[in-house]
């Protein structure tokens, strides 16, 4: 059964992303894009669009061709906008890479995706060239300068030529974000302009209507960030926020200073605005929407934050491998439904299947989520296996993640297939009892992963954050009494904190590897 958007097609021009972006900006030159929270230097559209010229220009004077790619390995700051749509008019592709990515993972990195040219900052230039010089990339640009690498102003200083670059939206690359990497080594994601273009269109057309100021906490280089941050603000022409790393209390101070009216978030960032009591210091009565993705989120939590910061939370299911978000909520506070991810958006379709025998199943079945529409990526770069086992023949993309649509058309996800817990053969999903562990509010973070067990196969075991002190009784008594006894959690540890992505992913893989060490040495010992 093949399920559709509930939302009309949307008929837009097939353009270049650079194009769309900079019709925005040379609109209205003067008006405000960027704010650093840091600094609070404040940079218009004008300059923002002025700067990209430029860059384009130095890069073709440097012998940057289309089809070449330049590495982005940066924290947010508000020169990614123009360095991003600089690369593009010149034809490029940018791979953003995650600045905390080491020495050796930026050579792998570089090498794979045959970058020509880099850019970074001065704290991150040392690995940067390390990594550059290891996979031949011919110059890395450095803000902040820096000795081995190019002074950033000399792509702005450079006279502006003029120069043509052809580019076929439904074909050309236009970037290479890398796959999360929590299960396996990190892909090169290949996104199209027409993926990014398609992605924007569908993304506002469903949040249309939002007037003010937006904050960027998460990272740029993920495609969170990126397209649904960076680019939509860009092209809906909102002041953008930009803040370089997480910091409650520097986060909050930025949230009242500047009225941001909308916050895009992950679950981490969402749970301490709910529980940190650093929040009744600050006058968050500007903030009308937090938008939270990248990894589930349970309802309690969405309403507890609701009700303390008196605004909307809403939820968006999205991979880098649909350039973004699938599924979203509107803004409009008629239409929504607390845990889930909202509806598909604008043309998309999608198909629930059973990954034991391949069968579609319906409306409020379980099953692998598939997708499909023009903001799915073509595959990975170099890696036609890896392309093949999740972008099928009919252009399907197999997500590995565990999804339902209940009886009013909102979706809901359940887990990563490769995580559900088989308990006694009964299939437990980890994200649900995190849920129920994060609604208690003695409870500051939680992680749930399988424990192997003789008798069971697996049994939940819970990781604990705990605010107040509290035993492992208290914990598993508190989720037997809100699930069925299949689902209970069976052991309990207490850790300082938990591992998690910069996306805001629980990063289960190490916790499992960590309890099956711990599992193996008591068996060696018995």
């Amino acid at each position: 059964m093949i399920f559709k958007s509930p939302c009309p097609p949307l008929d837009y021009q097939k353009q270049s992303i650079p194009a769309l972006l900079l019709a925005t900006l040379d609109a209205v030159p003067e008006r405000v894009a960027l704010i650093d929270a840091a600094t609070d230097r404040h940079v218009t559209a004008g300059t923002v669009a002025d700067h990209a010229r430029r860059i384009a220009s130095a890069l073709v004077q440097r012998g940057f061709k289309p089809g070449d790619v330049f590495g982005v390995v940066a924290p947010n700051i508000v020169e990614y906008a123009e360095v991003l749509i600089g690369i593009w008019l010149a034809g490029g592709i940018a791979t953003t890479i995650n600045p905390l990515a080491t020495a050796d993972e930026l050579a792998s990195q570089f090498g794979e995706a045959k970058a020509r040219f880099a850019v970074t900052v001065t704290p991150l230039l040392e690995k940067v060239l390390d990594g550059a010089r290891r996979a031949g990339v011919a110059e890395v640009f450095s803000l902040g300068g820096g000795a081995g690498a190019t002074d950033y102003p000399a792509l702005l200083a450079a006279p502006v030529t003029p120069f043509t670059v052809a580019v076929d939206p439904l074909r050309d690359l236009a970037a290479l974000p890398w796959s999360s990497g929590t299960s396996g080594k990190p892909k090169a994601v290949m996104l199209t302009h027409d993926n990014l273009v398609s992605q924007l269109h569908q993304f506002l057309s469903i949040q249309a209507g939002l007037e003010g100021t937006l904050i960027a906490v998460l990272p740029f280089f993920h495609i969170y960030g990126l397209v649904l941050i960076l680019l939509a603000a860009l092209w809906r022409g909102s002041p953008l926020v930009v803040i370089a790393r997480f910091e409650i209390e520097s986060f909050l101070a930025a949230l009242e200073k500047y009225h941001v009216v909308m916050a895009p978030l992950v679950p981490p960032i969402v749970v301490a605005l709910a529980k940190h009591p650093s929040v009744a210091k600050y006058d968050l009565s500007r903030l009308q929407w937090i938008m939270s993705g990248a990894a589930p989120l349970g309802g309690d939590v969405e309403v507890a934050v609701a009700n303390r910061l008196h605004c909307r939370v809403i939820q968006g299911y999205g991979m880098t491998e649909v350039s973004g978000a699938s599924h979203l909520h509107s803004l409009d506070a008629e239409e929504g439904r607390h845990g889930s991810v909202g509806f598909l958006a604008p043309d998309m379709e999608a198909r629930v299947v059973d990954p034991e025998t391949g069968r579609d199943l319906g409306v409020g079945d379980r099953g692998e989520l598939w997708l499909r529409g023009p903001n799915v990526t073509r595959g990975y770069l170099n890696r036609p296996e890896a392309t093949a086992a999740t972008v099928d023949a009919d252009h399907w993309l197999h997500t590995g993640d565990i999804a339902f649509i209940d009886g009013d058309g909102f979706w809901h996800i359940v887990d990563r297939l490769k995580e559900l817990i088989k308990y006694k053969g009964h299939q437990v999903a980890p994200a649900d009892l995190e849920a129920v562990l994060l609604a208690n509010p003695a409870i500051a973070d939680a992680a749930v992963i399988p424990s192997p067990d003789e008798e069971a196969g697996e049994v939940p075991k819970a990781f604990i954050v705990a605010k107040t002190p509290m035993s492992a009784d208290d914990v598993m008594n508190y989720v037997a009494a809100r699930v069925s006894p299949t689902d209970r959690v069976r052991l309990v540890e207490f850790v300082d904190t938990i591992p998690k992505s910069p996306s805001g992913k629980i990063l289960r893989r190490i916790l499992v590897e960590r309890e099956r060490l711990a599992v193996a040495a008591k068996q060696e010992k018995s």
